[in-house]
């Protein structure tokens, strides 16, 4: 399981759990992947990270996702043939097409798209009704309101109708808040579900100026938890939003509130509610959670990690992205106690699911005023397109060719974001594809002189968040990518120590003290170039797409490492 995981939802509630692992549920190439078997007497779904993808995806998972240090070949740092011998995955099936990479655009033609609201209405509505409403609760991750054109331009409210539809009861925040207080308020009043976050509190100032908060004398802007009976039991569920919002997005969306992890707090809350990876970090540091639903990583795991502390044993699960998993814990209550659990992560393939009728009937409606100009080609694709990796997809390299290209730059510089779909060759490639790469609040471009060595740092520094051996000071994300030169990477290094043999394309050195004119989008500080997808789409218009390449970066030191089966 990974341990950087920034926002989660806990259950909260019983002392020990059983050593037995969780089975995963099998039969996903035939109609009997979603028979479930009766287990427990409550039922909690879990999804996450869909990032507005309201309609059925494409989503190739990483052929590159290492672990380091004590998580080298550990879940979720398992790729490929290693990812499948771990769970015990048959190859060429359906599960390892949504697992894995491994042979995915054959598989794609042969089992289609996943996720889509409407499909997943359907799958919740009967799982929930196996067991009864009254022993049953959805909750979401978070990183559900952004990722579209239509999101982005309704603020997450398209969002909020379809959550509130689909039933879900309760979810935290991490994209949502780059929608700035405002926006996220208005949004929050219309969902008709909790936003859970204990770790989010006033700034000194706001509290001072008697700003918006659930608790005043706390300082704490959300309600931190729920409490819910489930089966006769009560069941609590605690709210975690990303911790490291006001460093990974512009501080300017949340200028009055402070985040952390806050396993402190975390701690009394938990002890408190009893007593009337960073998944993985925070079920050692803090007792009395007995399940983790964790997301942000978008790291799809098929069972969940055992983590012992002082007070017992913690699961950690993690739901994927893109809508395209649902999770399914199971829960065996007793008195004070859970007594045992059954979890299964479920693939929604949209083609065995019929979809929804009122939930297909909202998404058109709301998609009508803009569904023309998302349909809009804008090329075809000459490959597979993907993103998700932790040095690089061919999105985000055409992305920096086309920066390159616009502003006639040496450089150009891409973030590292896990969201954004697939394309496969031969298909087109439309406007709504291109804004699901790059939807976001702070879209602007920017040209920038920087000098060799503020490259460097800025490449160390990224690296450093990614290849941290502390799980707390890694705050999300993929490496950012590159265009103009290529570098060696050596992630078991020491901070100040990964990035290496720094080149150009045309093979001379990037010298540390010489300015070079470097092109880029999504910067924290406040920029007023173009929206990069209008520069993306530009580019993509003007002609053929470039030769294909590879990510630019040499890694060192990870040829026996399971977390890594091909470039991206």
């Amino acid at each position: 399981m990974t341990i950087r995981r920034r926002e989660f939802l806990t259950l909260a509630g019983a002392a020990l759990l059983s050593p037995a692992l969780p089975r995963i549920g099998r039969a996903a190439d035939n109609g009997g992947a979603y028979d479930l078997e009766r287990f427990g007497n409550a039922r909690i779904l879990h999804m996450t990270d869909t990032h507005a993808q309201l309609l059925p995806v494409y989503f190739r998972e990483p052929s590159v996702n290492l672990g380091i240090g004590a998580m080298a070949g550990q879940a979720p740092h398992l790729v490929g043939r290693a990812f499948l011998d771990r769970f015990g995955i048959k190859p060429d099936g359906a599960d390892a097409y949504a697992f894995t990479f491994l042979d995915f655009e054959k598989s794609a033609a042969r089992f289609g798209k996943l996720g889509g609201f409407a499909h997943l209405k359907t799958l919740i509505d009967r799982l929930r009704s196996d067991v009864g409403a009254e022993r049953s609760l959805l909750l979401d991750g978070g990183d559900l309101w952004q990722g579209s054109g239509l999101a982005n331009t309704m603020q997450g409210a398209d969002m909020v109708e379809a959550a509130n539809l689909l039933g879900i009861e309760a979810m935290t925040g991490h994209w949502e808040f780059t929608y700035g207080e405002k926006a996220l308020r208005a949004n929050l009043e219309r969902f008709k579900g909790e936003f859970l976050a204990q770790n989010v509190f006033l700034t000194e100032e706001a509290a001072f100026n008697d700003a918006k908060a659930f608790d005043a004398a706390s300082g704490r802007v959300f309600k931190p938890h729920l409490i819910k009976e489930l089966g006769g039991y009560r069941v609590a569920v605690i709210g975690q939003a990303f911790p490291y919002v006001p460093i990974a997005h512009p501080k300017r969306f949340t200028p009055d509130w402070t985040f952390g992890i806050r396993d402190d707090e975390m701690q009394k809350l938990v002890s408190g509610l009893r007593s009337n990876d960073v998944d993985l970090k925070l079920a050692s540091r803090v007792s009395g959670i007995d399940v983790i639903l964790g997301g942000h990583t978008h790291d799809a795991v098929p069972q969940p990690i055992p983590v012992t502390n002082a007070g017992g044993t913690t699961l950690v699960t993690n739901a994927g992205s893109s809508g395209k998993f649902l999770g399914v814990l199971d829960l065996e209550l007793a008195r004070g106690r859970v007594a045992d659990v059954r979890y299964r992560l479920l693939p929604v393939f949209s083609e065995l699911l019929k979809p929804d009728a009122a939930m297909a009937a909202l998404i058109e409606k709301m998609r009508e005023p803009h569904a023309a100009g998302y349909a809009a080609k804008i090329a075809t694709a000459d490959r597979l397109l993907y993103r998700r990796g932790n040095f690089g997809g061919t999105v985000d390299q055409l992305i920096c060719d086309a920066l390159r290209a616009e502003f006639d730059a040496e450089i150009a510089l891409s973030p590292g974001f896990r969201w954004g779909n697939s394309v496969l060759p031969g298909q087109s490639v439309t406007m709504e594809d291109v804004l699901s790469e790059t939807a976001i609040t702070y879209p602007e471009t920017y040209v920038l002189s920087m000098t060799g060595g503020q490259i460097k740092d800025i490449l160390e520094d990224v690296c450093d968040n990614l290849f941290n051996t502390d799980p707390y000071y890694q705050q999300g994300g993929d490496m950012v990518r590159v265009g103009g030169f290529a570098y060696a990477c050596t992630p078991g290094e020491s901070v100040g120590r990964r990035i290496s043999e720094l080149k150009l394309d045309n093979g001379r050195p990037l010298e540390a003290g010489k300015n070079y004119k470097v092109a880029g989008w999504a910067s924290v500080n406040e920029q007023q170039g173009t929206p990069v997808w209008d520069v993306f789409a530009r580019q993509l218009v003007a002609g053929k797409m470039p030769a294909t390449r590879g990510t630019g970066v040499t890694l060192r030191g990870v040829d026996d490492n399971p977390g890594i089966a091909g470039q991206g």
